[in-house]
């Protein structure tokens, strides 16, 4: 059953334009809500999503997260398919975007993973059958999703499966938005080549649906054991694509789409064929026992004039600008009377020979003079030209975040401002040692530096102390099987926390192991970074970068501490 809290959600009952009443949360992020609503003029429930901006947030960047909230919606609108979330309406309520869609009792992939772990074949079936003809319907209408994982993946308390949240899905007909946060997938599933940032195709899609089938028949994913995503990037482009321990007709369909050469994967109808003999009975339900009926996105409210219902939709945002226009405007809207009256070509050559003439005498002149002047001078008849000057060097354009390190809507606390690279990725996790922690994960398009933000909420009413979090970095930075040196570590004073504690700096490098050992997955990192007690929170601003590119690290972290400021 959903929680008081839940329940009593901050805006629940609100009539959105004049239309929509929110009557449930049922689930959300940092940019958005999903709520459960009513249609009040149809009559029938729907799924709600509302867009949050961060307090703080520049007016421009929130205008673009409103723009990508209708880009998303646009997206939806152009694939019509079963396995797909239906759009019904986007509502302007006081400014801001309430994109609406059905809504169905449903739980997500991701969370029948966690509960009940592995799925069965013929689970695993449906799951390969439904998401492929959603993507293939995407593929058709132009739209690339980019983001299929299992908490994409819903399915519904009949048994259908639908792929949601288009929230960063590309037109391949339009424009690519380049702005500072703009998330392009989620790390343990994202394609090797969006990851090291390569154009965006269908192929990527084919990829995701391959590492989610991974997850659903292994119960975990196939990278991001360590929750850090730039680890996790680096072992997706560098690593060794994983293969399936659990033998049969998934595995051999995980190991054709989950290729690192784009070209070779296998189309979305490919993996239609292929399950077509594995799938249960047409009206079963192999997913009944696994759908928890107390979750609030299952059990939601029905009106009792309600007709049946859709799916229910998840957060995100969208991505693209408006399509171009076309490269024919077509035929003029007005015809000519009559054609013009051709000119008579005896005077079109005289004119011509005239005016070469002219040109020929005056360059003569002009030539001449400047030879004879520059003769009489003493000085070259050519003139000397200096070198051109070499192209000024690019320099880095910073920009600055504002986002939240928060654990949920009870946290009145997290927003924090930090300055770093202009069009790094955002992506936001948590972490459980040496305490709970809520990060936010600046990461280079190219996935090899990060600047990253961590808040230990109540850090020091538990317990901890600044000592406890320097002896989790080596697990924390490098796993298990990995190599870490810590180089440096100096208290430099600054704010006293509750504990007495004040700021420290630290400088460490880590290399990542697998299970054969160090270093079999990526290169040796450099981190800086500096420990702030305040109040009775631990914050942790960090910078990572390749060893071998001297003292970036350091240079990421000084901009960083420079811009970084806690707003609430």
């Amino acid at each position: 059953m959903p929680t008081t809290e839940e329940e009593a959600a901050p805006g629940a009952g609100r009539l959105i334009a004049d239309r929509y009443r929110l009557d449930q949360r049922i689930g959300g992020g940092a940019m958005g809500i999903v709520w459960a609503g009513t249609d009040e003029l149809l009559r029938r429930p729907v799924a709600v999503k509302e867009v949050l901006l961060p307090r703080g947030m520049p007016e421009g960047e929130a205008a673009e997260l409103r723009e990508r909230a209708l880009r998303e919606a646009r997206a939806i609108a152009l694939v019509t398919h079963p396995n797909v979330v239906t759009l019904y309406d986007v509502a302007r309520h006081e400014g801001e975007p309430f994109v609406v869609m059905e809504l169905v009792p449903s739980q997500s992939l991701a969370a029948v993973l966690s509960e009940h772990g592995a799925l069965g074949t013929q689970q695993l079936a449906l799951v390969a059958d439904g998401v492929a003809a959603a993507l293939d319907a995407a593929h058709r209408a132009g739209i690339v999703h980019r983001d299929v994982k299992p908490g994409n993946v819903l399915i519904g308390d009949d048994g259908r499966i639908k792929l949601s949240d288009f929230g960063i899905s590309r037109n391949v007909s339009e424009h690519t938005i380049t702005s500072t946060g703009i998330m392009l997938g989620t790390p343990a599933f994202i394609a090797p080549e969006i990851a090291s940032g390569e154009a965006v195709t269908e192929a990527a899609d084919l990829w995701g649906l391959g590492a989610t089938l991974f997850a659903a028949s292994e119960g975990a994913a196939p990278y991001g054991t360590n929750d850090d995503p730039l680890a996790t990037i680096t072992s997706v482009v560098r690593g060794p694509v994983p293969a399936p321990q659990r033998l049969g007709p998934i595995a051999e369909i995980i190991s054709l789409l989950m290729v690192k050469d784009p070209s070779r994967r296998i189309s979305p109808q490919e993996v239609r064929r292929q399950v077509q003999n594995l799938l249960p009975p047409s009206g079963s339900r192999p997913f009944e026992m696994l759908l928890d009926p107390d979750a609030p996105t299952v059990q939601v409210r029905k009106p009792a004039s309600a007709t049946a219902p859709g799916t229910a939709e998840a957060d995100a945002d969208a991505d693209e600008e408006p399509a171009q226009l076309a490269a024919d405007p077509g035929p003029l809207p007005f015809a000519l009377s009559e054609p013009p009256p051709r000119p008579r070509r005896r005077f079109r050559w005289a004119a011509a020979g005239l005016v070469l003439a002219a040109i020929v005498l005056f360059a003569g002149s002009a030539v001449g003079g400047f030879a004879g002047t520059r003769a009489l001078a003493g000085r070259p008849v050519l003139p000397e030209f200096a070198e051109a000057a070499p192209p000024a060097p690019d320099v880095e354009r910073l920009a600055r975040y504002v986002d939240e390190a928060k654990r949920g809507g009870g946290d009145p606390g997290g927003a924090f401002e930090v300055v770093a690279p202009e069009g790094w990725e955002v992506f936001r996790g948590s972490r459980s040692k040496p305490g709970r922690s809520m990060v936010v994960y600046l990461v280079s398009p190219d996935g090899r530096e990060e600047v990253a933000v961590e808040r230990f909420q109540n850090y020091y009413a538990e317990g901890f102390t600044a000592q406890d979090y320097i002896e989790s970095l080596p697990e924390r930075s490098a796993g298990k099987h990995g190599v870490f040196a810590l180089r440096g570590d100096q208290s430099i004073g600054g704010v006293e926390s509750e504990s007495g504690e004040t700021d420290r700096q630290l400088t460490y490098t880590s290399e990542l192991g697998g299970l054969m050992g160090p270093a079999v997955t990526e290169v040796p990192r450099r981190t800086s970074s500096q420990l702030m007690p305040r109040g009775g929170d631990l914050w942790v601003l960090r910078a990572t970068s390749p060893e071998d590119q001297g003292e970036r690290a350091q240079e990421l972290f000084t901009t960083a501490l420079e811009g970084f400021r806690i707003t609430v």
